[in-house]
């Protein structure tokens, strides 16, 4: 399907899924791009939420089968049908979403800026939504390299393009609240888990037999859901036509003076040149890699952590735990999964909005110095006992976590220009890839360590936090050090005027929003929030139900 256009030059065609053929028309409501955006990002944000397979999953071939394959090199756990999987090993498939993800923002974000967010949206659900429907296959076949394939690589490749397709999008259709835009685009990503993470739960309680755990039928029901919704985002894509701008907004006038935020652009061959695009890259890997590792192993971690405490029995450990009671602790392990994941995605729009009032530096500086206190003040709940205290450092922590992925964007328009902010920040995301092996890999491989060293599972977490902490104290140095580019960096008006011919002209003529952007939350703005705010509310409430044994 087709649309002929003239660009002034010639006619030419413009397939459905091309970027010609989502330019918005006049009366298009610019609120109509943050649902499209959620819908694709609670779809993928589901990564976090993978914690909650790993238990069921090192019980994939029941409780008689050998224990965990311990004496098993990795390579040879990966092809194994004889035993049951590590949790650490399950992991690596948590660590090849992000590095896939980081990796694959970086090499396809120019190209997404060219061929528009639609084409990225749909590639997007058939890589995830396919991804997973491989793993299942891998978890049925009991083979473990199908997993890691299928979830961690293709699924991997799916998370990097869903993930930057709206962030450069609605940076352009709000310029006036670029805080704001960045967190529309990517909170999202952080609520994923508070959906997923419970209807997970639920299905493999429905598909639970003797002969299954109920992962594979889980997945790919969940990938059959997310298919849907992913496409309905895909195609509810729009980019505003050049020279558009929100009605009575004047953009900022360029200042003399180096300040944090430019007016000017730079290329996107010069930004990885900069002192500092790598500056923020370190304060983005430090931040992610002292958060991601506490996502990734959250649901088991509350539980070896709290033992019997979780259903009313502190004189229980964790290994003392029947197979009813280990049941029971993990549906509330996995309403913290939820919650933690209900505190990133708040945090992803509270900190990012905050960020335009208090400035991106100074919203970096008070997650690191806040962070480090909360992170060394965590093994002290954990041995208080005092569950409350433990679940609400880590909902702060995860705000921050989440703020910090919404802030990064802003922090690049501001720094270099809004030009090329999409596919720098695509290059920045390999930060993440590189936190997605650090922070998985420090405290799953302590937690192993500990665990064969014989110190008890409420305590083989202690000495990970002091690690995490350190990192968030290099990040706050890091942060220190951005300054304003030089003018050496930025490109001339001439070679702008030249990229942005068409956009000059536009510029040129009368401002305004021309007849579209507006209209608000009116009745179809309303439906298509209403899409994706019923899920998110679904999920909010059945995690605080499921979290109220917690408090």
């Amino acid at each position: 399907m087709t649309v002929t256009t003239d660009n002034g030059s010639g006619v030419y065609s413009a397939g459905i899924l091309d970027r010609e053929r989502i330019v918005a028309q006049p009366g298009f409501n610019r609120w109509l791009v943050p649902p499209a955006a959620l819908a694709i990002h609670l779809c993928i944000g589901m990564a976090y939420g993978f914690s909650v397979f790993w238990l069921p999953l090192s019980n994939a071939l029941g409780a008689n089968t050998p224990e965990a394959c311990k004496t098993m090199s990795l390579a040879s756990a990966l092809f194994t049908t004889q035993c049951n999987w590590r949790v650490a090993d399950l992991g690596w498939i948590y660590t090849l979403f992000f590095v896939l993800l980081g990796s694959s923002a970086a090499i396809w974000g120019g190209w997404l800026e060219r061929a528009g967010p639609r084409k990225a949206g749909v590639v997007s659900a058939i890589c995830w939504c396919g991804g997973i429907a491989i793993a299942a296959f891998g978890v049925m076949m009991h083979q473990l390299w199908m997993m890691w394939i299928g979830a961690g690589v293709i699924g991997g490749v799916g998370l990097g393009l869903g993930y930057i397709s709206p962030v450069s999008t609605l940076i352009k259709w709000f310029p006036d609240r670029r805080g704001m835009a960045t967190g529309m685009a990517i909170m999202g990503f952080g609520g994923g888990a508070m959906i997923g993470a419970p209807l997970a739960d639920m299905l493999m309680k429905t598909f639970k037999g003797p002969d299954s755990v109920g992962v594979w039928q889980t997945f790919l029901i969940m990938a059959a859901i997310y298919f849907v919704f992913m496409m309905g985002g895909a195609f509810g894509y729009r980019i505003p036509p050049l020279g558009w701008r929100p009605e009575g907004w004047t953009p900022p006038v360029a200042s003399a003076k180096p300040t944090m935020i430019t007016a000017h652009h730079v290329h996107l061959r010069d930004a990885h040149k900069t002192a500092q695009f790598w500056l923020i890259w370190a304060v983005l890997c430090l931040n992610v890699s002292a958060g991601i590792g506490v996502i990734g192993m959250a649901s088991p971690m509350l539980q070896e952590i709290f033992g019997g405490r979780l259903i009313g029995h502190p004189e229980i450990s964790f290994t003392a735990l029947s197979p009813e009671q280990k049941t029971a602790i993990a549906a509330i392990a996995a309403g913290f999964a939820g919650l933690i994941s209900l505190f990133n995605i708040g945090g992803r729009f509270f900190w990012a909005s905050l960020s335009d009032k208090i400035g991106r530096k100074n919203t970096y500086y008070t997650f690191f110095i806040l962070g480090i206190v909360l992170y060394t003040l965590a093994p002290t709940a954990a041995h208080m006992g005092n569950q409350l205290l433990f679940v609400g450092i880590f909902c702060i922590i995860l705000s921050m976590y989440g703020g910090g992925f919404a802030t990064v964007p802003a922090y690049l328009a501001d720094i270099f220009g809004t030009q090329f902010v999409g596919a720098i920040h695509g290059r920045l995301l390999t930060a993440w890839a590189t936190a997605g092996i650090i922070g998985p890999v420090v405290v799953n491989y302590i937690r192993e360590f500990q665990i064969s060293a014989g110190i008890p599972r409420d305590q083989v977490y202690d000495f990970t936090m002091y690690i995490l902490a350190g990192m968030l104290a290099l990040g706050l140095v890091a942060n220190a050090l951005v300054r304003p580019l030089s003018e050496k960096w930025y490109m001339s008006q001439e070679e702008v005027a030249a990229m942005q011919a068409k956009t000059a002209a536009a510029n040129a003529g009368p401002t305004g929003s021309f007849g579209i952007g507006k209209g608000g939350l009116d009745g179809k703005a309303l439906a298509a929030w209403a899409v994706v705010g019923i899920p998110i509310v679904w999920g909010v409430w059945i995690t605080l139900q499921k979290t109220a044994a917690l408090f």
